[in-house]
């Protein structure tokens, strides 16, 4: 049988069709095809290119959190801290932590620190958050540790006399860490030219922490400097 033009044409047009279909460019979401470049193609890029920075944004806020979280496990009371169930390798590195004077070895724990940080059960962090919470929010109790606290810190800070006091009544105390936090405490705040400002740095910090700890799990009435 012989066909006429129109119905060879009427025929072929649907095969014309496919075979073009197969070579575009293009891929399929959810069985729909998206051509490439087509305006559907543009849509799911623009919204899958939000999507990837709004995943980054998020990221980088919950390791900004956690790191700063890690920073202030060092300056959680030992009692508080007690009772989180953290990893035997985090508490090591907290209390590694405390003991480095090194600005840069200092910082690179603290990395260290937050590395472990992100690694810890949510239901833990949260517990994390409330000891935090609880040892911020102030009382009775703490706000009179830390009177003591700042007034044994500026003592040693004075003379060498409240030292040897220091150590006789918390024997617990690294005595050599200590004392290399009070000479370098004592050398960061030398003004390096007449009239300028003093100005504290780390150790001055750390000292006021040691004697925070120290004093928080003692009857302060016995600690009166």
């Amino acid at each position: 049988m012989i066909l006429g033009s129109a119905e060879l044409c009427a025929r072929l047009f649907p095969i014309f069709l496919t075979m073009s279909r197969k070579f575009k460019k293009g891929y399929f979401v959810r069985g729909e095809f998206v051509a490439e470049g087509s305006e559907r193609d543009l849509e799911l890029k623009r919204e899958l290119k939000g999507t990837d920075d709004q995943s980054r944004t998020d990221l980088k806020r919950e390791s900004t959190e956690l790191q700063k979280l890690g920073e202030d496990l060092l300056t959680l009371r030992a009692d508080l801290m007690k009772r989180l169930d953290l990893t035997e390798k985090l508490k090591d590195a907290v209390l590694e932590a405390k003991r480095i004077t090194n600005f840069e070895g200092k910082r690179r724990q603290m990395q260290f620190i937050g590395k472990q940080m992100r690694l810890i059960d949510p239901v833990v962090l949260e517990t994390v958050r409330a000891a935090l919470t609880e040892q911020f929010s102030g009382s009775a109790h703490e706000n009179l540790v830390l009177h003591l606290a700042e007034t044994w810190r500026d003592r040693l800070m004075a003379g060498d006399e409240a030292f040897g006091e220091w150590v006789i009544k918390h024997p617990d105390t690294d005595s050599q860490q200590l004392r290399a936090l009070i000479r370098q405490a004592r050398k960061d705040a030398t003004p390096e030219k007449p009239g300028e400002a003093v100005r504290h740095g780390r150790a001055y910090r750390d000292i006021f922490q040691i004697a925070r700890e120290q004093l928080a799990d003692k009857d302060e009435s016995d600690d009166a400097p």
